[in-house]
């Protein structure tokens, strides 16, 4: 099996200098490994904000949904976490793109091997601020009112309240720390009590990591598509990563 890892596209995001030229980046990517792609793993943060509406499909990421789409047509198997940017995914995008999304951590076999993913924001000690923000955005009440308010006021704030976060690609050294030994933390808790995962695949932190576990196992963060355009591949029997190259 050949899969691909990406997380922490963003697409849509305010600062971008040129939004179209980096979803075009993603597509053009994506087209490169569609004839030997078996799966695709997508670990959060794809899109910057999307908010799913039963009726209306937010504008934009055309050329992206329907680049996913033919991937699945031909039958790459596509896997979508969902991250904290793009947490309101429901029935629309599953049901058009025939991905399965997936909702905290998951651990997939791959030709014989376990690997575990997840965006990584809801994973070991997290900011009082951050926690009551999580628990808003998936309380199921909260979400039935943000859908009542028309999208002309929604989404130009939450590009706003994006802009404000994330003034720059990578966090603060000591939030990138304490990130870190969030996740490593966690991995070694995990093999604790499943010894056979030898894979730990991750997002969010926007570094590009590889980590030596104890007993075999390797801890990977993925980085970002904002600027370093990082990805990890499985060929079957090992993991590598990989930057595009900037043209």
């Amino acid at each position: 099996m050949i899969a691909y890892f990406l997380s922490d596209l963003h697409l849509g995001a305010p600062y971008f200098e040129d939004s179209r030229s980096a979803e075009a980046r993603v597509v053009s990517f994506l087209d490169s490994i569609k004839e030997e792609a078996d799966a695709l793993f997508l670990l959060g943060d794809v899109l910057d904000y999307w908010y799913e509406y039963r009726y209306v499909v937010p504008r934009g990421f055309v050329r992206f949904f329907g680049k996913l789409a033919e991937l699945a047509d031909r039958g790459v198997k596509i896997v979508w976490f969902i991250g904290n940017h793009d947490i309101w995914i429901f029935d629309y995008l599953p049901t058009e793109l025939g991905i399965e999304v997936v909702d905290g951590y998951k651990v997939f076999d791959l030709d014989g091997h376990k690997f575990l993913m997840t965006h990584g924001d809801g994973i070991g000690k997290l900011k009082p601020s951050f926690k009551l923000l999580r628990k808003l955005f998936r309380n199921k009440f909260c979400q039935f009112l943000f859908s009542g308010i028309h999208p002309r006021w929604t989404v130009p704030f939450a590009y706003n309240w994006s802009r404000h976060s994330r003034k720059c690609e990578l966090p603060k050294d000591e939030d990138a720390d304490r990130m870190m030994k969030n996740i490593t933390d966690f991995s070694l808790g995990y093999m604790r009590e499943h010894p056979d995962v030898e894979y730990f695949i991750y997002g969010h932190l926007h570094l590009f990591e590889r980590v030596e576990l104890a007993d075999k196992a390797t801890m990977v963060v993925l980085g970002e598509w904002i600027k370093r355009c990082s990805y990890a591949r499985w060929d079957g029997k090992n993991l590598t990563l990989h930057q595009l190259e900037q043209k």
